[in-house]
């Protein structure tokens, strides 16, 4: 290292003691209003202060690597990845479908898909949740002539009241008890979780589809329009050894239950078969011909009839692009350009505005103007910026492994008896978490190279950071200065008036931040107020862990909420006007009973 880099890198030394607890209450207050600006990523600021305070020598690099150790971040990341892959793995809209789908009454469905999506997110991450039902729920108010935007607020709400019931039902929870284990204080408990958790969602749920719903706004469905521009690709479909359609007709296959999906012809060992007879029955290798939108094939595609992707390997993505006007590729056949060769990609449906392309993909002149799905494999990702030939309009979601019912079967029975153990604290949230992704590897239900490209390094490093900064924050003694403010201000109402104040107070920053970072602010203050006022800590981490997952008021306060807000048709005034009745029962309902099972009065 540079000799003129060392004081830099021990600025600490240089200044008084007193000097460094200033530094990180300085760098925090930066980071509060740098969240606040959103001029960058929650991870990214984060990051940042704990750079300044490594720069000035307040932490240490063992300080970070002390962090990243942390249980609790590994705890999130692999129940992230368990229970991302769980949704898709069991079908759950499948389940739905067989439990409510025949609900016809708006109230009554609202009723039954929340307090569903509620108790999944009691165990399970709530974004895929929220993100797989969304749909779901959508498409029912098609059928029924029913308004999303009357459904869709209350679905992201009822995720994140499900998820209190349990330690392991959001990641804030988790990242709290981290905090806890690193300051060697008693971890917080299930029950510490399940009573007030079910309280508040059985109350959230109640107002949601009485008065809650008679705020919502009936706001025009807003996919019409992006639906009906949507490009129609041919796309082929290979009838793989094991399909459930082979020796079946058309009627026999369900393949007409998939809606937006038309099978136009087969092609079988160079013949065209159209229009499709009555007792025509498939066959191993068929080829299978669907004009539709590009999500309602790729729902084939993920069903369980057994129908594959031609050429689609499973570490590649399927992405959408144009060819431009001036591409090489208008005007030449497909079976003179090596794909594979030049651009590690395989073709997989086109599209051409206005004109119904039929026949081998093959045998088709490519124009300028076509729309082309492709199987794209990581050299094509890696040069991609250079391609001239074509643009890359997005990346569509690929197929999904199909699993065995019976594989299934035997992992939902280990999976419950995993519940069972870590609720019975035989065993660890993150030894538990570790097993069952196992399990899902096993029964090939995902891949190494499929979690590689979703874990989602943001999330990581927002942890790492977020914790760093949070016991740097206790250390250093700047937790202290804020707290004798905090407790100057709010501690002549008595330790009501205290643990009040800090919930609002966590509140307020929940709502403009992300709950992550509202938790790692504010648990520093929460544990330096429980020591000055000897206090058992336990009851102001319980309110600072609810107060942290009330984001009601905003769309920007929790990622279930933007989900829902473009399928919704929502402005930010109807999270107020609906979530500001919630916040007010949510509030006073865990005040008053941590109040009372904690007795502070």
């Amino acid at each position: 290292m540079p000799k003129f880099l060392i004081p830099i890198l021990h600025i600490s030394h240089y200044l008084p003691h007193d000097v460094e607890k200033w530094i990180v209450l300085i760098t925090v207050c930066l980071v509060v209003i740098g969240l606040l600006r959103e001029r960058a990523k929650p991870s990214v600021i984060f990051f940042i202060g704990v750079v300044i305070l490594l720069v000035t020598g307040t932490i240490t690099s063992k300080d970070i690597l002390h962090s990243m150790s942390n249980p609790s971040i590994a705890t999130i990341i692999v129940l992230v990845i368990v229970t991302t892959h769980l949704y898709h793995t069991f079908n759950l809209e499948a389940i739905l479908d067989r439990m409510i789908g025949k609900s016809k009454n708006p109230k009554f469905f609202l009723l039954k898909v929340i307090s569903f999506a509620a108790f999944l997110s009691s165990f399970t991450n709530n974004t895929p949740v929220v993100a797989g039902l969304t749909p779901y729920v959508y498409n029912w108010c098609k059928k029924m002539g029913a308004h999303p935007s009357k459904l869709l607020i209350p679905l992201s709400f009822s995720t994140i009241l499900g998820g209190m019931i349990t330690i392991i039902g959001t990641s804030t929870n988790l990242v709290l008890n981290g905090f806890i284990e690193t300051n060697n204080l008693p971890l917080l408990a299930y029950t510490d979780f399940l009573y007030l958790g079910i309280l508040v969602t059985f109350l959230g749920i109640l107002y949601l589809v009485t008065i809650g719903y008679n705020l919502l706004p009936e706001n025009k469905e807003v996919f019409d329009d992006a639906k009906a521009i949507a490009p129609e690709y041919l796309m082929a479909l290979e009838v793989h050894n094991t399909s459930k359609i082979i020796n079946k007709t058309v009627n026999e296959s369900e393949l007409k239950k998939f809606s937006g999906a038309y099978l136009i012809e087969v092609h079988r060992s160079g013949e065209v078969i159209t229009p499709i007879p009555d007792d025509f029955t498939f066959q191993y290798k068929d080829q299978l011909m669907f004009m539709g939108q590009t999500d309602n094939i790729m729902n084939i595609v993920n069903s369980d009839l057994g129908l594959d992707v031609p050429n689609h390997e499973d570490d590649s993505e399927i992405v959408e692009a144009v060819i431009p006007a001036n591409s090489f590729l208008d005007g030449k056949y497909i079976n003179k350009i090596n794909f594979k060769e030049k651009y590690d990609v395989e073709l997989v449906a086109i599209h051409r505005n206005g004109h119904k392309v039929t026949g081998e993909l093959e045998n088709i002149s490519l124009q300028a103007g076509d729309m082309l799905l492709l199987s794209a494999g990581d050299t094509f990702f890696s040069n991609m910026k250079s391609y001239k030939e074509f643009y890359v309009l997005s990346t569509i979601e690929s197929q999904r492994p199909v699993v065995k019912e019976v594989h299934k079967g035997i992992y939902l029975g280990v999976l419950m008896g995993l519940v069972f153990l870590i609720g019975s604290g035989i065993i660890s949230i993150l030894t538990g978490a570790i097993i069952a992704f196992a399990g899902l590897l096993l029964i090939k239900a995902t891949t190494f190279n499929t979690v590689n490209k979703e874990l989602d390094l943001d999330l990581i490093v927002l942890l790492m950071s977020a914790l760093t900064l949070g016991d740097a924050f206790i250390a250093s003694g700047a937790s202290e200065i804020v707290s004798k403010m905090f407790i100057t201000i709010f501690l002549p109402f008595g330790v009501i008036g205290v643990l009040i104040g800090l919930f609002l107070v966590t509140v307020l920053l929940t709502s403009f931040v992300t709950n992550v970072a509202a938790i790692s602010i504010v648990f520093p203050i929460a544990y330096s107020v429980s020591e000055m006022l000897n206090l058992p800590s336990t009851p102001f981490f319980v309110a600072i862990a609810f107060a942290a997952s009330a984001a009601f008021l905003t769309p920007v306060s929790y990622q279930t909420n933007w989900i829902v807000y473009g399928p919704g048709g929502y402005k930010t005034k109807d999270f107020m006007k609906v979530g500001l009745p919630l916040m007010g029962i949510y509030c006073s309902t865990c005040i008053v009973f941590i109040i009372l099972y904690y007795h502070l009065y």
